[in-house]
């Protein structure tokens, strides 16, 4: 799926009130050649493409939000949901669920965000990184849903390799078996903080109850995991939008300011919540 750069030009040029001449000029090329790009006559460079994001962001108009606004009014009737999927170069070919090639919260599948700016933050750094819009229709599916809560800190640690030791018990097992015939799990994300948290539980250097309020902190919204294909049948892809540097360093930034306070809250819930709880021997004893 290519960007949709012809419909985005056109976009600019109805929010601005610029002719195609005055575009081109913004952008340093010919008039001649912002025609072709919209007439999809020849095909825009990487660089042009760069450049023409930048410009726009830069302006202040922020096409990624009034797309995400657009799709859920259209959903709204529909039951259905819109979810984002951010993507260190791009999707090649059908949707899969082994292409995720790290570990993962919960094993193999398709990984989607409810949040645009959660979504494009994760592969921020990344170069060649895009967003994709899906639009996901739940009817008829299993879904297992899980809050910040001892048992999603236990299977996020198990999937993760972190509780080996603990696979035989039979907390565990229960845990895992409740995933049998499941299509899709709503879960709260994790980040790298997150499993900094989750491995001081794991640790045993803090309970559960002092674990699931220091990650109730940190707030970073929800993931649908796809695991079956059933799941991902059910998923239409919308669009491939671009991130443009700008962009990118915007939800950066944007999330670095946030991370003070929680890590702050984290400090302080260690300290409230102490002795309040059980710490993982005592839970999987």
């Amino acid at each position: 799926m290519n960007f949709m750069i012809e419909q985005d030009i056109e976009s600019v040029l109805e929010i601005t009130g610029y002719t195609i001449e005055e575009l081109a000029d913004n952008l340093g090329v010919s008039r001649i050649t912002v025609s072709n790009w919209v007439n999809n006559k020849n095909n825009i460079s990487e660089k042009h493409m760069h450049e023409f994001y930048e410009y726009v962001f830069k302006k202040g108009i922020r096409l990624n939000k009034i797309k995400e606004q657009f799709y859920k009014e259209d959903m709204v009737k529909d039951n259905e949901v819109l979810l984002f999927h951010g993507a260190k170069t791009m999707i090649e070919g059908s949707l899969r669920l082994d292409c995720n090639k790290r570990i993962n919260d919960f094993g193999n599948g398709f990984y989607c965000g409810e949040s645009l700016e959660q979504s494009a933050m994760f592969v921020a750094t990344h170069r060649n990184s895009s967003l994709y819009m899906l639009k996901f229709e739940p009817s008829d599916l299993r879904c297992r849903e899980f809050n910040v809560n001892r048992e999603w800190m236990l299977m996020i640690a198990y999937y993760r390799g972190r509780l080996d030791e603990y696979a035989d018990t039979e907390i565990i097992k229960q845990l895992i078996k409740a995933n049998d015939g499941i299509d899709y799990i709503i879960a709260p994300i994790a980040d790298n903080r997150m499993f900094e948290i989750i491995d001081s539980f794991i640790d045993g250097e803090i309970t559960d109850v002092q674990c699931q309020h220091c990650l109730s902190a940190t707030n970073l919204g929800k993931q649908y995991v796809f695991v079956s294909q059933k799941a991902l049948d059910n998923i239409v892809l919308l669009e491939r939008c671009y991130l443009a540097d700008s962009e990118k360093e915007f939800y950066l930034n944007t999330r670095q300011e946030s991370f003070k306070m929680n890590m702050d809250k984290v400090k302080l819930a260690r300290k409230q919540y102490r002795n309040q709880g059980e710490y993982i021997e005592e839970i999987l004893q």
